[in-house]
């Protein structure tokens, strides 16, 4: 792999979170390179347009994660399972469709046979996975802290004893957070590969917001709908950074290294807690706590962008795939 294709599955795999959905749900998808993957609750299917113009597929049968694991269906444990389930559906699906847009790009460039053109392997995607890790906690955590700290040394208020110290400290680390979470993906989004990821995104959520509407799928209904959706990933990060937000106000620690390990020792509570109230939000549309989820929908201007027809046939493609597998499984259509 090159460097330049190492660093685009970086991105990729860096917008994983914002791109997938945050709960558990009848249908549910993700954008990938040059493709859409859909999932119902016990399939999956990955459609991906080559760069000659055909479709790719791929479809697997899944299990939810409660299903293997019955605590996984206890609020707060259930969020994590979700979440490690999407986003390890997220990683196949990227690979399966890195594999026909890098390769067949590099055949293309060097005149080489497809065959000649190793695929991404397991190890390869594992090692993107540990980089986009590191960065994460590096980005999202270790600067936020060190530059609020920083800021503490000009504002004595935010070193101030007891709660009101705390909770002015963790506001201004969480105004940082955000400050890097939007400017990140605005910039992400002027690059000509990302805007295209993002136009498959707003391509899955016309064709699930096509899907629970009843009427017929099909590209000409899916881009009736918009394409912000309110189950979405970018919402679903949104909503995390806020509740760690008001989370760590109440952690009484000192010193940057504590806090840094208080910050990665929580990250399982806060995104169990983020996933309950989505829910939540989800059921009791117009209640106070649903107003945190608003936020994300506005930020999905930027994660989100009208897709063409040729986009939107992709991820229809997906959804038949899904639903066509969860049909021959004999199952139930319901969610696990």
């Amino acid at each position: 792999m090159t460097v330049r294709n190492f660093l685009r599955l970086f991105t990729h795999v860096q917008m994983l979170p914002v791109l997938e959905g945050g709960e558990a749900t009848l249908v549910g998808g993700q954008a990938v390179m040059e493709g859409v993957m859909m999932r119902a609750p016990h399939s999956y299917c990955v459609a991906v347009r080559k760069p000659d113009g055909e479709i790719a597929m791929e479809e697997l049968p899944i299990k939810s994660p409660s299903e293997k694991y019955k605590f996984l269906k206890w609020p707060v444990f259930r969020g994590i399972g979700v979440l490690g389930q999407a986003m390890s559906l997220g990683m196949k699906a990227l690979q399966f469709s890195a594999n026909h847009a890098l390769a067949e790009e590099s055949d293309g460039a060097s005149g080489k046979n497809a065959t000649d053109e190793k695929p991404i392997s397991n190890w390869m995607m594992g090692l993107q996975l540990v980089f986009s890790l590191a960065f994460f906690l590096f980005a999202y955590k270790f600067v936020p802290l060190k530059l609020t700290t920083m800021v503490a040394k000009l504002l004595p208020a935010l070193n101030t004893p007891g709660f009101e110290g705390q909770v002015l400290f963790n506001l201004v680390d969480g105004l940082i957070r955000l400050t890097i979470f939007i400017t990140f993906m605005w910039l992400m989004s002027l690059t000509k590969d990302m805007r295209r990821m993002f136009e498959y995104h707003g391509a899955e959520h016309k064709v699930v917001f096509n899907f629970e509407s009843g009427k017929p799928v099909n590209v000409a209904n899916a881009q009736t709908f918009v394409t912000w959706h309110p189950r979405c990933g970018t919402s679903f990060m949104f909503v995390i950074m806020i509740i760690s937000m008001i989370l760590y106000m109440f952690i009484p620690v000192q010193g940057m290294l504590q806090k840094m390990a208080i910050r990665i020792a929580l990250l399982p509570v806060v995104v169990g807690v983020s996933y309950e109230l989505i829910r939540f939000a989800a059921r009791k549309r117009g209640s106070f706590l649903s107003l945190l989820t608003a936020p994300g929908l506005w930020t999905q201007r930027i994660t989100t962008k009208p897709p063409t027809d040729d986009q939107a046939e992709i991820a229809v493609r997906a959804l038949q795939g899904a639903m066509d597998l969860e049909a021959r499984q004999g199952g139930e259509l319901v969610i696990a």
